[in-house]
């Protein structure tokens, strides 16, 4: 069973470079979404309530700003459109699904750069990490089986990055911002891809500035992450790169089916 995560940078804007296709084509149970950049009725007439699939879209109140989304396959047992802390959502950056035992966190994690490109949302995106592992370690503690996916907006190592030397004091590669996610590591969350790839080159965003998608000169800020009970029923995670029409490449895990029961 696939359960996929993109970053779309603007689903309107990807629905005309053959985003339908693509979910239909997907063989995915579950598709999340960040970056929507807008209202549900806002969506072409084919992406709104497109045949087997159920849809669900948080949108921030800024304009065709973040936001969040997801297309089901099956139909979840509850959706909660929010974090429950209006500082974050506001923005449309959470959604939670949970299907049987397995619930699944659609988030879209701030950048920390700021208008000013000084770093200035820092702060706020270290609050939203904390606030976001707050939530899932007592649904973990609860007994669920928990997957965190989404754009984190962070590469947490060096090996996830081309240029890390370059960038230490860019938000994205900040020690701050990567404490944050060791932390999680740390508590026993598992990073999906690393279990299956320890390996060099491999990214899930590039600058759409100049060729660095054709050298991969990119950043792995896209994760699934699971709860220790869920590693048992995880047998895949891949990148995939080649699919374009974002700045980001759609990420994902196969999971046994048993997840849900």
């Amino acid at each position: 069973m696939t359960i996929l995560s993109w970053n779309v940078n603007g689903l309107r804007a990807v629905a005309k470079k053959g985003f339908r296709s693509w979910l239909d084509g997907s063989g995915a149970e579950i598709v999340a979404l960040q970056e929507v950049r807008a209202r549900h009725e806002q969506l072409p007439d084919d992406l709104r309530e497109p045949d087997n699939w159920h849809t669900h879209v948080v949108a921030g109140e800024r304009p065709g700003y973040a936001g969040v989304g997801m297309y089901c396959a099956r139909a979840p047992d509850r959706h909660e459109p929010a974090l429950g802390i209006p500082r974050f959502d506001t923005e449309g950056r959470v959604q939670i699904a949970r299907f049987g035992r397995l619930t699944i966190v659609n988030a879209y994690f701030p950048n920390g750069n700021g208008r000013e490109r000084d770093n200035s949302r820092v702060p706020y995106k270290l609050d939203f990490y904390r606030a976001v592992f707050d939530l899932v370690q007592r649904r973990r503690k609860a007994g669920q089986r928990v997957l965190v996916m989404g754009d984190f907006n962070t590469a947490v190592r060096e090996i996830d990055l081309a240029r890390p030397k370059q960038n230490k004091k860019t938000s994205g590669f900040l020690i701050e911002e990567r404490d944050e996610l060791e932390r999680w590591l740390a508590a026993g969350w598992v990073d999906s891809f690393r279990e299956f790839e320890p390996g060099a080159g491999h990214y899930s965003w590039w600058s759409q500035r100049g060729t660095a998608r054709a050298r991969n000169i990119g950043w792995r800020i896209d994760y699934v992450l699971t709860s220790p009970n869920l590693r048992p029923y995880l047998r895949g995670a891949f990148i995939r790169p080649d699919v374009l029409g974002s700045d980001h490449a759609p990420i994902g895990v196969e999971l046994d089916p048993a997840v849900f029961d």
